[in-house]
């Protein structure tokens, strides 16, 4: 009933920074999967499962444990489908299934160690005109340097909690507005503004001296 999921993504792989509220093809296919048809909720995941899949992956970073919660997250929807109401997006609807099994999964597995792909780090950082000079010209340097940084972006990730990882994936890494976020999360902008601003400046702090 629901699409295999990918176990794994291309490096440039990105996720729109903003889908609309839900157009007539998702309102159709959801209509026609309330009613049971299980064709139309497969559609509805070959739509989404890549964005979802993805957004888990940047969670977790582990392949297997994304593509198990994104096949858990579209089961649990399925199961949950006759009471969504169309007050949002499917999409939004979907993430926001994702995300909270994902968070409670994090905080079972606190103790897990994770690490972010160097392809993630380029993506969060791409803006940073010294990252930009420095992930320019492939040297020893570089080599080196961007190892350290990839080791270090990993340890400080961990150690922010669950909220605070989450809002940096979802808007420094997969680019969703803030807005989008907290209908994903169900708090308001400001708290994922106040989130996002915290675990920028904690990052910034223990990442300091890579910096200079």
């Amino acid at each position: 009933m629901v699409a295999a999921l990918p176990m794994d993504l291309p490096a440039d792989h990105a996720v729109p920074a903003h889908v609309p509220p839900m157009d007539l093809a998702d309102r159709d296919l959801v209509r026609r999967a309330q009613a049971g048809d299980k064709s139309a909720y497969d559609d509805l995941v070959r739509r989404y499962q890549e964005r979802v899949y993805s957004t888990i992956y940047h969670m977790t970073s582990n392949h297997e444990d994304a593509s198990d919660l994104a096949q858990d997250s579209f089961v649990r929807a399925w199961s949950a489908l006759r009471s969504f109401k169309g007050d949002s997006s499917f999409y939004t609807w979907i993430y926001r299934i994702a995300v909270n099994r994902t968070i409670n999964f994090l905080k079972q597995r606190r103790n897990r160690t994770s690490h972010l792909s160097l392809n993630d780090l380029e993506v969060g950082t791409e803006n940073d005109p010294e990252m930009v000079e420095l992930v320019s010209h492939k040297t020893p340097r570089r080599d080196a340097a961007l190892s350290e940084l990839h080791q270090r972006l990993n340890a400080a990730i961990q150690k922010l909690s669950e909220e605070h990882r989450t809002v940096v994936i979802l808007h420094d890494i997969q680019g969703l507005p803030h807005e989008e976020i907290a209908q994903i999360l169900r708090c308001n902008p400001g708290t994922v503004r106040s989130r996002l601003f915290y675990a920028r400046q904690q990052l910034q702090a223990w990442l300091s001296d890579l910096m200079k």
